[in-house]
C-alpha cells in the first residue's frame, strides 16, 4: 500500500509530524492494508496563524482495490488528534464497505447433474 502525505506550511512546523501521523493511521487500519492500494493523508490548519478551537483538519482518502475511494475528514485542536479521529472513522467505514463485501461472498454454485 502506497501512502502519500500532504500538508500546508503551517502544519509542518513540528518535527516528524508526517511519520507520527502515518504511524497512527497505519495502526488504526492495519487489518485493511492488504485490501488497499493507496492512502492519501492531508493535514491543514484551516485558519492559519490565528489559532482557534478545532481549526486543524485531517482528510484521509483510502483506495480499496476494485472499489470506489473512501474519504473522511475530521477536525480537532491538534493535527495528531484530527488524524486519530479521521483514522478511527476511516476504519469504521472500511469495515462497513469491505466487511459487507466479504459477508456477501458466496461459494460457487455447484453444477447441476443432469
Amino acid at each position: 500500500m502506497q501512502v502519500q502525505f500532504n500538508s500546508d506550511s503551517s502544519v509542518m512546523g513540528t518535527d516528524n509530524v508526517a511519520q507520527r501521523i502515518e504511524a497512527a493511521v497505519r495502526e488504526k487500519i492495519a487489518r485493511f492494508e492488504d485490501k488497499l492500494t493507496r492512502l492519501e493523508i492531508h493535514v491543514r490548519d484551516e485558519n492559519g496563524p490565528k489559532g482557534g478551537v478545532n481549526d486543524k483538519a485531517c482528510t484521509i482518502e483510502a483506495r480499496p482495490a476494485g472499489a470506489k475511494p473512501i474519504g473522511v475528514t475530521e477536525h480537532a485542536d491538534t493535527v495528531d488528534a484530527a488524524a486519530r479521529k479521521a483514522a478511527g472513522t476511516l476504519a469504521q467505514r472500511l469495515e462497513r464497505v469491505l466487511g459487507k463485501a466479504k459477508r456477501n461472498e458466496h461459494a460457487a454454485r455447484p453444477e447441476k447433474a443432469l
